[in-house]
């Protein structure tokens, strides 16, 4: 990647720096020529340091190094977006991010879902909460229900309404989601798994 670093203000390129497995954003800060070098030739990311005037690996003072996996240069390449994988917290204030945000994984929609469930099992009244009532049946009957949704999408699977077969599919990932809480585990607990098995 070649960075025309003449034709950018002072010489420095923002770099934003985003986790590469959980995809937050972590912090911000500018490069130089040489810093940009440093930081691929190491593959440490290494920003130049406006207020002390010299390059500045992150983690040289901390271990919270950010281990580069990928640069990229936006389309009018004068922003640089850099995935890595961070050793430690990267805020200096010891947060895991620079907006002092938790850098855990979000699946965006099913992460929500998931938030609701734990809310009604925790907040709702089992009489006006379909999922608070199934747990209040206990594990057995949520593990049932699992079974069936999962009979019901192998039966629509082999048939050819789809609309009939997404329902269903709904239904077993909602109702697997719930099970997986009532085991005290969330979904990135199975992703890890799958993570683990990966060659």
């Amino acid at each position: 990647m070649n960075i025309d670093f003449s034709r950018l203000a002072h010489g420095l390129i923002p770099a934003i720096i985003q986790d590469s497995e959980t995809k937050n954003v972590l912090m911000l800060g500018y490069m130089n020529k040489e810093s940009y070098k440093k930081t691929v030739e190491t593959g440490k990311v290494t920003f130049f340091s406006r207020s002390k005037q010299r390059l500045w690996t992150k983690g040289e003072e901390s271990g919270n190094f950010l281990n580069v996996v990928s640069i990229k240069n936006d389309c009018d390449e004068d922003t640089l977006l850099i995935q890595a994988k961070p050793v430690g917290p990267t805020c200096h204030t010891g947060a895991d991010t620079c907006w002092q945000e938790p850098n855990k994984a979000n699946y965006g929609f099913i992460s929500d879902l998931e938030a609701t469930i734990q809310s009604r099992i925790e907040n709702a009244d089992s009489e006006k909460s379909y999922v608070a009532s199934l747990f209040a049946k206990g594990i057995n009957k949520v593990a049932q229900k699992v079974g069936e949704e999962a009979v019901e999408v192998v039966i629509e699977a082999k048939d050819n309404n789809d609309e009939l077969f997404l329902s269903e599919s709904a239904d077993l990932l909602f109702h697997y989601l719930m099970l997986l809480q009532a085991k005290g585990f969330k979904l990135n607990d199975v992703i890890d798994v799958l993570k683990s098995r990966q060659k």
